[in-house]
């Protein structure tokens, strides 16, 4: 049985005030203004073009957030804020945190939607604001490249295998995939625009000769093949369950004899209530999206099985759905 919350709890769970704080002190960029050496409030908004008085609010309370030190009036940077919080760090996170901030204003429509059940956007902001697209994107490679190599090894694939990475983004996983599995080459499908991203991701990888590009509308264009893997990681959610459904069966015909079909989401399980963290992004991508949802593992076993595949299977809980086609198909 469950822990009853406290009120202490309960108010936390109220409370938006730190993350605001956050996501602002990351779009002023405080953090680079304060690399290196400590500064004062009044220094740090003359670099800013900030009110002092109101800045020092803010910084103080990033202090007690433990994101910043304090000692007498100079205020610096947290190890944490070093390693992740300035702009030139190998391993900066702010555009993804910018990427929040930039839809907080979805959030606050959140009781209209419920409501009425009609959504308040038409477009998702990657689409609104393709830069800050191609710096999230390129963030979320670089936590994707510690991932990569285990799920692919945990997948134990044999041979001269042509994988097709659909709606790949920077070709994470096909890198990750090529780089585990000396003999596979891979093909990563995504709009042209997020293939600039990817075209340097590759290279930098030195897997030009193994990973091809293909530019395209996964719902409208060919896919090219035959493939023996297709990999769709991070792509169901954005859209709906129909498009999701002829989305499988198109990648049936596209798969060689004895291929499978690997969809790793973040599915609910079947109450619905769970995992914990899925079922808040479900109601991110209702304010974030026009028309995506996140899906139960079940609704994705059924859309393999209705494609045609022989066999399908939940390889991990609420995270990842196989299914095989039959080598007499």
């Amino acid at each position: 049985m469950s822990r009853e919350l406290s009120l202490a709890e309960i108010f936390q769970l109220g409370y938006y005030w730190e993350t605001k704080i956050l996501l602002t002190a990351v779009r002023l960029d405080v953090f680079s203004e304060l690399d290196g050496t400590p500064k004062t409030a009044r220094e740090v908004a003359g670099r800013i073009a900030a009110h002092e008085p109101t800045l020092s609010l803010l910084l103080n309370a990033l202090v007690a957030m433990r994101l910043l030190t304090k000692e007498g009036n100079m205020y610096g940077n947290s190890s944490a804020a070093e390693k992740h919080l300035i702009r030139h760090s190998s391993q900066y996170i702010g555009h993804l945190l910018l990427l929040h901030d930039a839809e907080w204003n979805n959030w606050g429509k959140l009781e209209d939607t419920i409501r009425t059940g009609q959504r308040s956007v038409d477009r998702h902001v990657f689409e609104t604001d393709p830069e800050l697209g191609s710096n999230v994107l390129a963030v979320l490679h670089r936590i994707g490249q510690q991932s990569g190599p285990d799920f692919a090894k945990r997948l134990q694939l044999i041979g001269r295998v042509r994988m097709l990475d659909l709606g790949g983004g920077a070709g994470t996983n096909a890198i990750a995939f090529c780089q585990v599995y000396s003999e596979m080459t891979a093909t990563v499908f995504d709009l042209p625009a997020t293939l600039r991203l990817t075209e340097k991701t590759v290279k930098d990888a030195g897997l030009e000769s193994r990973i091809a590009l293909l530019p395209g509308d996964f719902n409208k264009d060919t896919l090219g093949g035959l493939y023996d893997v297709v990999l769709m990681s991070d792509i169901l959610h954005y859209q709906t369950f129909d498009a999701n459904a002829v989305l499988v069966n198109k990648v049936f015909t596209h798969l060689a004899p004895g291929g499978r079909l690997i969809i790793k989401d973040r599915f609910l399980d079947g109450a619905g209530t769970g995992p914990a963290w899925t079922t808040a992004f479900a109601v991110h991508i209702l304010v974030n999206t026009q028309q995506g949802g996140c899906c139960k593992t079940s609704d994705a076993i059924q859309w393999m099985t209705k494609a045609g595949f022989a066999s399908v299977t939940e390889l991990e809980k609420t995270a990842v759905v196989q299914g095989m086609k039959s080598r007499e198909a």
